[in-house]
């Protein structure tokens, strides 16, 4: 089943008293272009997560956040009192020195000065990482489960223009046999009309006639722009087939071109811009598909 290269999966746990979130959100790209934000406790993952991650998820730029916040508030930042003591002892040296007196809610300015307050030491356990790495699994599999619903949505938008191209197809088999008519009808009258001043070979003519409609035939055209349709739905239920339907719809387009070359009828041109239409909109959702 096709996916779509747009994504989004999160998951959340409380592991060790700290909540753990990991998410992944991706968007369409020809490569794979992967971001990670981790806090700086768990650089020394990113190598183990960045190949867990690139192996599933292929391509598109995919970025991969970590956040860790401590449920346990006693555990948050924390005054550091020697910094504080520090401050103080300056604010009450250069109030001697400059002879003006420290305000009574010298607190207020102390908090200001950086350092003052410093956050809790924070060690996290060997198992922790184990742990993370099941999380981000689990943050994948949701993540996987909804490029496979916007797949889905993709695959209903494409398929009905595939299929209409089908449908337009038959329709130039109609208008063909009044084409090589209005062509023959054409060629005749041009040729009368200076058959009083010139002598010609009928047999000739009837050879030079074929000659041109065999020119003009489009039924190989009929057949492979059949063909590659046929081989586009045939393809649509592969894993990350993508790339391999962005290539089949160059082979259609190049036959819908060519029928339009060799065309020389104005219903069937018709036809050949309404199908042209339909294929523009199938590969502006293909730079959707993984």
């Amino acid at each position: 089943m096709i996916r779509s290269m747009t994504g989004y999966g999160k998951a959340q746990q409380l592991l060790d008293s700290k909540k753990v979130t990991v998410e992944i959100r991706s968007l369409n790209s020809k490569q794979l272009d992967l971001a990670m934000r981790l806090p700086s406790d768990l650089k020394q993952m990113e190598f183990d997560l960045r190949n867990q991650l690139t192996e599933k998820i292929q391509r598109g730029k995919v970025d991969y956040t970590v956040t860790i916040e401590d449920v346990d508030h006693k555990k948050g930042a924390r005054i550091d009192k020697d910094v504080a003591a520090a401050c103080y002892d300056q604010l009450k040296e250069l109030s001697l020195d400059l002879q003006f007196g420290l305000p009574s809610d010298v607190a207020s300015i102390l908090i200001k000065f950086p350092g003052f307050f410093a956050a809790a030491d924070s060690v996290l356990p060997d198992s922790f990482f184990g742990q993370l790495l099941n999380l981000t699994q689990e943050a994948f599999l949701r993540f996987d489960e909804f490029r496979l619903q916007e797949g889905q949505v993709l695959l209903k938008d494409m398929k009905p223009r595939v299929e209409r191209i089908l449908q337009l197809l038959e329709e130039v088999g109609q208008h063909e046999v009044l084409r090589n008519e209005n062509l023959k009808n054409r060629l005749q009258k041009n040729l009368n009309d200076v058959s009083d001043h010139l002598k010609f070979d009928a047999n000739r003519f009837e050879q030079e006639l074929i000659y041109y409609f065999e020119k003009l035939d489009i039924s190989e055209e009929k057949v492979r722009l059949k063909q590659h349709c046929n081989y586009f739905f045939e393809t649509i239920g592969e894993n990350l087939a993508g790339k391999k339907l962005g290539f089949i719809t160059q082979e259609i387009g190049r036959e819908i071109n060519t029928l339009g070359s060799k065309a020389n009828d104005a219903a069937i041109q018709r036809l050949v811009v309404q199908m042209k239409d339909e294929l523009e909109k199938v590969k502006e959702q293909l730079f959707n598909v993984l």
